[in-house]
C-alpha cells in the first residue's frame, strides 16, 4: 500500500496544472487530512461548520459526500446547522459549551469539526477548542490548519479542488488502497 503523502502527490500531478498550487502545500495538507480520516475510520461523525461566506461550500460538500451512485457506504458527515439552526446566534463561551454538551450526547463515538472559513467568525471558536478539528482557515495562518486566502480570485475553485482531493482520499483509505498507519 502506498503512503498518503506519495499518493497525494501522484493524485495532484494526475490533475495537471489545475492542481499545481497544491504540490508544495501537500506537506501542510497530509497530516491534517490523515488525522481527520483516522477519526472518520474510528467511527466519529464529521460536523461541518462554515462562516457565512462559505456556506455554499458546506452545502456542496454535504451533497457530494453521500451522493448516490458511489461504491462506498454512507459517511457520517453532517452540518452543524442540522443540530443547531441558530448557529449564527452563538455569542458567548457558555453558548459554545452548551452546544458542545449537546454534540457529545448526540455522538457517542465522538465527533470532529470540519471548519471552512475565516478565523474571525465566532463559529471558528468551536473548532479551535478541539485539537483534532480539520480546519481550512481563510486569511490567518493557524497551527494545525490549512491556509487559504479570501482574496484569491480562484478561492472557490480551490475549495472544490481540495474537496475532490479529500473525497478521493476518503475512497482510497476506505478501500484500503493506502494505509494511514505509517503517517
Amino acid at each position: 500500500m502506498k503512503e498518503l503523502l506519495k499518493w497525494t502527490l501522484e493524485t495532484i500531478r494526475k490533475d495537471g496544472s489545475i492542481m499545481s498550487w497544491m504540490e508544495e502545500k501537500r506537506f501542510e495538507w497530509v497530516p491534517l487530512v490523515s488525522s481527520m480520516l483516522q477519526n472518520l475510520l474510528s467511527g466519529q461523525t464529521i460536523v461541518i461548520i462554515t462562516d457565512f461566506e462559505q456556506e455554499w461550500f458546506g452545502d456542496y460538500a454535504l451533497a457530494k459526500l453521500n451522493e448516490g451512485g458511489t461504491n462506498r457506504p454512507m459517511l457520517p458527515f453532517v452540518s452543524i446547522k442540522t443540530f443547531f439552526p441558530n448557529i449564527n446566534q452563538l455569542k458567548t463561551k457558555e453558548d459554545i459549551e452548551l452546544l458542545e454538551d449537546m454534540l457529545a450526547q448526540s455522538f457517542s463515538n465522538g465527533y470532529t469539526f470540519f471548519y471552512i472559513g475565516k478565523s474571525t467568525d465566532i463559529k471558528m471558536q468551536l473548532a479551535k477548542r478541539h485539537n483534532d478539528s480539520f480546519m481550512w482557515v481563510l486569511d490567518e495562518h493557524l497551527q494545525d490548519s490549512f491556509f487559504l486566502s479570501s482574496r484569491d480570485d480562484l478561492l472557490d475553485i480551490k475549495l472544490i479542488q481540495l474537496f475532490r482531493l479529500l473525497n478521493k482520499s476518503i475512497d482510497v483509505v476506505l478501500f484500503a488502497e493506502i494505509s494511514l498507519e505509517d503517517e
